[in-house]
């Protein structure tokens, strides 16, 4: 495991390489409110079986900066996919086996969606992870909204400084709602925590709350991404798409099978909640694993 940086997009990019620099790549991306160690353990089976896993803070996380400061600090969708194809540019990488969940999860969808050809197959945790903003106003059931309580004070004044004067504990509480059963230890949890000091950090999660209801407008230069998202393109890609049985946050995906056009399986790991490759780091590295033979 090395940790690397490196000029991609508008971001210079921290991440971690395992593997060797032949081996065939995979780049896996984390979500909120977690970071790259989600992948740790995946990530050093994967490259013992002779694969190169490049593991990416998003921005807003960790080492990873912005190159400029006039660039939007946004957090919306586009950006994210927009980071991700830029880093494969960067680092030269063709093609890849895309992987994520959550925030990362959907950087990978959308790649796969916009870029098939750069995407030799997609492991997704919640599986079609491309948000529909033009319906983001229509009501869900009493216990879906009631789950979303963070995103609704994400949207207020006092959500922006409760995240900005208690970044670890907005965390914490997320982390223990989301996977009740995964008994994380203190010591696990400031590794990741550390991420959350990134001076773009707050700034760039209060965009991605309020962008996907549409309450703020994003970056101009996404919007040709966006245009195209507001389609909901299918993904034809090989994929695996995975659930928590025990989600705190999200209730289920089987029913996004309609879109994914291409060779799918979706998969859900018992006892497992919304962290998926860090909970249940074996049956993400065999996810990976098979996902690489359907491609």
């Amino acid at each position: 495991m090395i940790l690397k940086t490196i000029e991609a997009g508008v971001l210079n990019v921290a991440y971690y390489e395992y593997g060797s620099a032949d081996g065939s790549p995979v780049i896996m991306c984390h979500g909120f409110p977690y970071d790259v160690h989600a992948y740790t353990s995946s990530s050093t089976i994967l490259a013992a079986n002779g694969m190169k896993v490049i593991v990416p803070f998003l921005r807003g996380y960790g080492d990873t900066r912005f190159l400029s400061t006039e660039t939007p600090r946004s957090g919306e969708q586009a950006a994210l996919a927009y980071d991700l194809i830029s880093l494969m540019d960067a680092l030269k990488i063709e093609r890849a086996l895309l992987a994520g969940y959550d925030w990362g999860g959907r950087a990978a969808c959308i790649v796969s969606a916009l870029w098939s050809e750069r995407v030799t197959a997609l492991v997704t945790g919640n599986s079609y992870n491309i948000q529909n903003i033009s319906k983001a106003m229509e009501p869900a059931a009493p216990a879906v909204e009631a789950s979303l309580w963070y995103q609704y004070f994400f949207h207020s004044e006092r959500g922006r400084r409760g995240l900005e004067e208690n970044r670890a504990g907005f965390a914490y509480q997320l982390w223990k709602m989301w996977s009740p059963t995964w008994d994380f230890d203190a010591a696990r949890f400031d590794r990741t925590a550390k991420a959350f000091d990134n001076p773009d950090f707050v700034e760039v999660v209060i965009h991605s709350y309020r962008h996907r209801y549409g309450l703020v407008p994003g970056d101009p230069a996404m919007a040709h991404i966006e245009n195209q998202l507001a389609a909901q393109p299918p993904i034809k890609v090989p994929t695996i798409s995975i659930d928590g049985a025990v989600d705190g946050v999200n209730g289920g995906t089987a029913h996004h099978a309609k879109k994914f056009t291409g060779p799918h399986q979706h998969r859900v790991f018992e006892n497992a909640g919304h962290n998926l490759p860090q909970e249940s780091p074996d049956g993400w590295t065999t996810a990976i694993m098979d996902a690489s033979r359907m491609a």
